[in-house]
Order: C-alpha cells, then sequence, then structure tokens
C-alpha cells in the first residue's frame, strides 16, 4: 500500500444478511405488530429486500421508526408499491400462499414498473461481433459499464435502487458476464474508452481474488487508453468491515494500490444516501485505509422523500465528506423505476433543497453536481429557474450525452412545478421538441446506439459523431 496506518484495525463481527425470508429472524423487529410485519413480507415479496446486522445493529435508530431515514432506506415500505397491488399481496401472504403463487403475482407487477429505464436494455447494451453483450453498458462514448456476475448482490439493498431489477431472479433483466476476457476483447476494438466502471449489484461482495481477475487485465498496457478504474460500491456504508478486518480486506487494499501503481486513477463511487453512513468509527477507519492506496472516494446518490429531502442533512453530508477526504460527486433525481412514487420529489423541491444546502458548504463541498437526472438521451442537470423572455423556465444543461455534441448544451423547459422527470417536461418558448428528440428517435428505431462506434472501428475510423453509415439506416 501507498502509506502504512498506525492505528488497531476495528475487529467485524460475523456478518450476517437477512433476505425476504428471514424477517422473522431480525431481533429488532420482534417488538413490532404483526400487521407491520405482514406489509413487510408483502412489499418484499415484489421489491428485493436484504439488510446486514451492521445496518440494524450500528445505523438504525430503533426508537424513531418507522421515521427513520436508514430504516426506510433498508426495509419495505406499504407505500412502495401501488395500494391495489399491496392489497392483492398481502391477502396472499395472509393466506400463506405458495412461494410459486407470491412469485406469479410480483412478477406482473414487477414488470409494470419500468424495470430497465433510460433505454438500458434497448440502446445501451453494445456490440461484439454481431453479438450483443449482455454484460455490459456503453451509453456515453467515453464510459463502459461493466457487471461482474458475482458482484451482482449487495451486504443491504436500498429501497429506492434503480438497480432493482438485478436482485429479484428474472433473468431476462439482469445484466452480468462472468468473463473479463470479453470485456477486454471490447475495450481493444474501442479506443474512445477511456474510463470503466464495475458496477452491479455492488463487485466489492467478491472476493479480492475474485475481483482481481476483472481488475488485472484493465491494467495491462495495452489498454492503455484505459486511464480511470471506477468500481460502484455501498459497502463503505452498509459493510465497512470490507477493508479493515474482512479476512481478505489486506488483499483488496493491496490490489487498490496496483491499480494505482499502473498509473490508472482508480475511485470508488461511494453511495452514501444519508450523513450516518459516515460516523461510526469503524466507517471513518475504511475510508482511512482505502485512500492509504491512493484510491479516491468519490460520493453520489439521490435525493429522496423519507431519507434525505432535507437541505441540511446534504449539507452535514457533504461537510463530512470534505472532512474526510471524500470528493462530492452527484446528487442525482431519484429515477422512474421501482418504488419512484414513494420517493420522488417533485423537480423544483429537489433543486431548491440543492441550491439550499450547496450554500452552506465550502468549496471544497462545491465539487458536488447536481440535481441530475440520467435520462434516456443522456446526464441532464437542472442549472436553475430563471425568467426568459417573460416565460418561467427551467435551466437545463446536458453534461453527459448519447452524442457528445450534446454535451454542455444548454435548453430550456416550461417550469412545472408538479414535473418530477425529464418526461415530464415540456419545451420552453413554444418549440415543439427538445433539440435532441429527433436523433434519439433515431437511435431508438435503430435499436441500439454503439452500432455507430461498431461500425467505424469497422471501417477503420474513430470519430466523436455518427457515421455516415449510422446516419443513412437510422435516417
Amino acid at each position: 500500500m501507498a502509506a502504512q496506518l498506525d492505528y488497531k484495525i476495528i475487529e467485524a463481527p460475523t456478518l450476517k444478511t437477512y433476505g425476504s425470508a428471514q424477517l422473522d429472524l431480525i431481533p429488532q423487529l420482534r417488538s413490532l405488530p404483526d400487521s407491520q410485519i405482514e406489509a413487510m413480507k408483502a412489499v418484499a415479496a415484489v421489491l428485493p429486500f436484504r439488510v446486514s446486522n451492521y445496518v440494524t445493529e450500528q445505523l438504525i435508530d430503533w426508537g424513531t421508526i418507522p421515521d427513520d431515514p436508514i430504516f426506510q432506506l433498508t426495509f419495505p415500505q406499504k407505500g412502495m408499491l401501488d395500494e391495489t397491488d399491496f392489497e392483492h399481496v398481502l391477502a396472499l401472504v395472509r393466506k400463506g400462499a405458495s412461494n410459486e403463487e407470491l412469485r406469479l403475482a410480483a412478477r406482473a407487477i414487477q414488470y409494470r414498473l419500468n424495470p430497465h429505464p433510460a433505454g438500458q436494455m434497448e440502446l445501451n447494451v453494445p456490440l461484439l461481433g454481431g453479438q450483443k453483450m449482455q454484460g455490459m453498458q456503453h451509453k456515453y462514448k467515453e464510459t463502459v459499464l461493466f457487471f461482474p456476475a458475482a458482484g451482482q448482490t449487495c451486504f443491504a439493498y436500498c429501497t429506492y435502487c434503480f438497480r432493482w431489477p438485478q436482485f429479484v431472479g428474472i433473468d431476462e433483466l439482469k445484466f452480468a458476464d462472468n468473463d473479463a476476457g470479453r470485456l477486454v476483447a471490447y475495450l481493444k476494438k474501442h479506443n474512445e474508452v477511456q474510463s470503466v466502471l464495475i458496477t452491479g449489484g455492488d463487485p466489492l461482495v467478491m472476493r479480492a481474488g475474485l475481483l482481481r481477475r476483472y481488475l488485472e487485465p484493465l491494467v495491462n498496457p495495452e489498454l492503455a487508453h484505459v486511464t480511470s478504474i471506477r468500481i460502484g460500491t455501498k459497502a463503505l456504508a452498509y459493510w465497512p468491515y470490507r477493508f479493515t478486518s474482512d479476512a481478505d480486506a489486506d488483499d483488496l487494499l493491496r490490489l487498490f494500490s496496483q491499480v494505482v501503481d499502473s498509473g490508472r486513477h482508480l475511485a470508488l463511487m461511494a453511495h452514501y444516501s444519508h450523513p450516518r453512513e459516515l460516523e461510526t468509527a469503524v466507517s471513518k477507519q475504511a475510508v482511512r485505509r482505502v485512500q492509504s492506496t491512493g484510491a479516491v472516494i468519490r460520493a453520489q446518490a439521490p435525493c429522496i422523500r423519507h431519507v434525505n429531502d432535507d437541505p441540511g442533512v446534504w449539507a452535514r453530508m457533504w461537510a463530512l465528506e470534505v472532512q474526510q477526504g471524500i470528493v462530492p460527486y452527484y446528487m442525482f433525481v431519484e429515477r422512474d423505476t421501482g418504488a419512484k412514487r414513494y420517493f420522488e420529489l417533485p423537480l423544483a423541491r429537489v433543486l431548491d433543497i440543492y441550491q439550499k444546502a450547496y450554500a452552506q458548504v465550502t468549496g471544497l463541498g462545491r465539487t458536488v453536481r447536481g440535481p441530475s437526472m440520467s435520462a434516456t438521451p443522456g446526464k441532464v442537470l437542472i442549472d436553475g429557474v430563471a425568467e426568459v423572455a417573460g416565460e418561467k423556465v427551467f435551466v437545463l444543461k446536458m453534461i453527459q450525452g448519447r452524442n457528445p455534441a450534446w454535451v454542455n448544451r444548454i435548453f430550456f423547459a416550461r417550469y412545472d412545478r408538479a414535473a418530477t422527470w425529464l418526461d415530464d417536461l415540456r419545451p420552453a418558448f413554444g418549440e415543439r421538441e427538445f433539440f435532441f428528440q429527433a436523433e434519439l428517435q433515431r437511435m431508438k428505431d435503430l435499436g441500439n446506439a454503439q452500432v455507430w462506434y461498431e461500425q467505424e472501428q469497422q471501417d477503420g475510423i474513430t470519430a466523436l459523431v455518427p457515421s455516415a453509415a449510422y446516419l443513412s439506416n437510422s435516417a
């Protein structure tokens, strides 16, 4: 490692995880009424549930449930399902329905919950040799996402998670690949890719030796165009012992050092949803140990009802991150999937929370970007509200786009105090559509936006704009 740390390692308790079948075994729930447990079981039959004993013992204030934010973040709540769906599943739970009956009822609901928003299945899956790479996404020119099969679970599940389809046992909805060779083969053909994001689930549930099989090939000199590697993880918040006293914690940190020593930038994209996740002694120690390898920790989370819809919460969280050397990175808007109706907030409200929190932190905390919508065309920033030509508008900026030419483009939407997502907004000033919509429709008609890159590589050309072949095929 880059530095030796002189302090006593905080030892881990034995890891215990509880899923929907173990709700009755969670000690802290035994004081709750049967009706509340039944409601949890009904929701957990549809949406994934998993929690670790670290979360139940060190993060949740059981004296304040159900309002406790970490309880809301990790435990099923009745309002996460439509009332009709909830009552239907609850009736099955109460009558002692078979697992198969519950599964069939859950499937019908799950497919109505927009399991893969923003064209992930239709537009993001790239091609290699004419075959879809089902364990990868390549939405933006510079970045490829890879989903290692063994990393498609977590120490605990966030109830808002937009990746919930990874965890409900529907193979056709799942991104996963157990062959790092396919990733390397794809990257060799795509010199435009600068960054690889290893994601899930949580890749850090994997043992260090298995994770090494995916990371080591990425630092090979033949992939010199890959200058940064990112790992999306909630482990720092939900099981920080992963970096302190797990049996292979030191091996994991040595792997991080190896990546950094190769000349790559290694970033842990840490999902911190509430300041309480940063405040335990073992969490702080885990952060220090990761940073000792030369890796950088960047923090991101959505702004969601019941958990962090308060400027003071965000200001406190960003301040703690800066204090611990973590880089505040993104505030997201809750995505239009799963239990979104329970968590979503009007865009105007999210912007207000962001602006009030932003005003409370120093310049070091103002690295954070937001509120950002990871929508079908790209990452759309809500930059503010203004009056232009006598019309009240949202000022929007495309900070990442399927077409690189869209990046950093400013555009305007009519102000709508009830809108919660980009699809709810309408262009300002009488325009019929937003600037990207016609080309986005051509991408949808083509069925895979990455065909332009594949085609250009086949022709020995690398460009930052759609190829002639792409445009002719999508006309």
